[in-house]
């Protein structure tokens, strides 16, 4: 059975490509399969094994995949935003127990001054000059102890990641070699990847979207991923000539990046036909999906992902079944269903929130007892979200419950607003999102970026929005910007914007 990640390596033919990237020949699955064996024992000759956590601070790139998947088979990985500071880098390697971090040969930045300074193991990754993309030698002094030697097994941990913290502190989110092998399956099917199949990464891949849904899921069915050095959208065509992928998966804000620049590149689009482009991680507007569909001449797959799912829960089918805008489609590999807040679950048509459980989804967050009581209802993983299923399976993400603005006792969706803004005609983005209020306790507002070339201003915005919502619903304050604030995974964050827009 497949469920760890050595097994999930196994799959692909011998001479198949697995990983590629920027002016280096592929990685064979093989070759691959071999590395993974090397790494394991290198690992355990520097005194770390089965259970260890290794926190990983790379570049994305094709190291930084196949560091993933190597040290997983060995250990525990724990990728790190490498553009953290000394301060963040503290929380993370001391609330991880990491007993060590890799970090490129020539890496001087915030975290190796954090990890000397709490006894945490430095390896230095160099990769092999003139060979196969993500081929690496590992260097450092043996850390000490007795590692726990050999592959690891399927209750394993295979990956540490802290939820993004937004109003709490980040949480600690253990997935076990089972949980990654489930969601990998499960992204495989919905995609019905093929070894066939090239994935073009443009994702972080210190996020669970790029290491799982790009990374993983590719190599499990025999395909394989050419990993960029980050998401650029000036190069994204370029990246597409030289990899020829068949897919690619992306955050909504990358997709509208990749659409302002695809009207002069549209025979890179017509050389290099896709099978598909998926869209995860936060609601994708209905008119982006629309405008994707119709420049790269393909369906357009949203799902429904979270960490503490190892990415995916829901997925909109392919072709010939329906792609319903605006939905995330229907179970993609976990049970998904509707519970009121007494823990009663709902029927088709009503709203709630949503809740999961599966093969793929976290046994519970490590050393927080109060998230677990909270977050797990009778076996169901509670997903903080609300949302609506209809009666063919369909499951429409109505706002995280966080993010529902309360305006003196009336509730809005802010992503019901945002797609009323999204239709004027001079709007390229927009974000709704709750800004303090006197009387009211929280009021409506939207900052938006404008199309290229367009001008509008707040009051036409105002009186647009007024024509399509309810009074209550039409924000009484939109900004203009020239770009919105984002996360570090490119997604447009709305707890906390008031704040960072000057409207606290």
């Amino acid at each position: 059975m497949t469920d760890t990640v050595r097994a999930l390596l196994d799959t692909g033919a011998e001479n198949a490509p697995a990983i590629g990237g920027e002016d280096r020949p592929d990685l064979t699955h093989g070759a691959l399969r071999a590395f993974a064996d090397e790494t394991r024992a290198k690992l355990n000759e520097l005194g770390i094994g089965r259970g260890d956590r290794v926190a990983i601070v790379l570049p994305n790139g094709p190291e930084m995949a196949t560091a993933f998947l190597t040290v997983a088979t060995a250990a525990t990985t724990a990728p790190l935003n490498p553009a953290y500071r000394a301060e963040e880098f503290d929380f993370y390697l001391s609330d991880l127990n990491a007993k060590a971090i890799i970090v490129p040969h020539d890496y001087d930045g915030e975290a190796l001054g954090v990890a000397e300074g709490r006894g945490v193991g430095v390896i230095r990754l160099t990769a092999r000059a003139g060979e196969a993309a993500g081929l690496f030698d590992l260097d450092g002094a043996p850390l000490g102890g007795d590692a726990a030697a050999g592959a690891a097994e399927p209750d394993d941990v295979a990956l540490i990641l802290h939820t993004s913290g937004t109003t709490s502190r980040p949480k600690i989110v253990p997935l076990s070699q089972k949980n990654l092998a489930a969601s990998a399956g499960n992204i495989g099917e919905a995609l019905a990847l093929t070894p066939n199949d090239r994935c073009l990464n443009i994702m972080p891949l210190f996020h669970i979207h790029g290491l799982i849904a790009a990374v993983l899921s590719s190599v499990a069915a025999g395909g394989s991923t050419w990993c960029s050095p980050g998401f650029n959208a000036l190069r994204f065509f370029n990246w597409m000539e030289t990899a020829k992928p068949s897919w690619y998966t992306a955050v909504p804000t990358m997709h509208q990046a990749i659409l302002t620049r695809a009207g002069r590149n549209m025979e890179t689009v017509k050389a290099v036909p896709l099978r598909l482009i998926r869209s995860s991680s936060s609601s994708l507007p209905p008119q982006v999906m629309a405008e994707l569909e119709e420049t790269f001449g393909c369906p357009v797959i949203e799902s429904y992902g979270m960490t503490e799912a190892t990415h995916q829960m829901a997925s909109n089918p392919l072709p010939p079944a329906a792609r319903k805008p605006g939905a995330v489609g229907i179970a993609a590999g976990p049970e998904v269903r509707i519970m009121d807040l007494d823990g009663k679950l709902l029927g088709s048509g009503e709203t709630g929130e949503v809740v999961i459980r599966g093969a793929n989804v976290t046994t519970g967050y490590e050393n927080n007892p109060k998230a677990n009581a909270e977050g797990f209802t009778d076996g169901w993983f509670r997903t903080g979200d609300q949302g609506v299923i209809d009666a063919e399976g369909y499951l429409t993400i109505t706002g995280r419950l966080k993010e529902i603005i309360n305006r003196g006792g009336e509730k809005i969706s802010p992503r019901e607003v945002d797609e009323v803004l999204m239709d004027h005609p001079a709007v390229a983005q927009a974000v709704t999102f709750a800004m303090p209020h006197p009387k009211l306790g929280e009021e409506v507002a939207a900052a938006i970026v404008l199309r290229e070339g367009e001008a509008t201003d707040e009051r036409s915005v105002r009186d647009f929005a007024s024509k399509r919502l309810a009074d209550f619903k039409v924000p009484r304050k939109v900004l203009i910007l020239e770009e919105i604030p984002k996360g570090a995974t490119g997604k447009l964050q709305r707890i906390g914007l008031a704040e960072k827009l000057g409207l606290g």
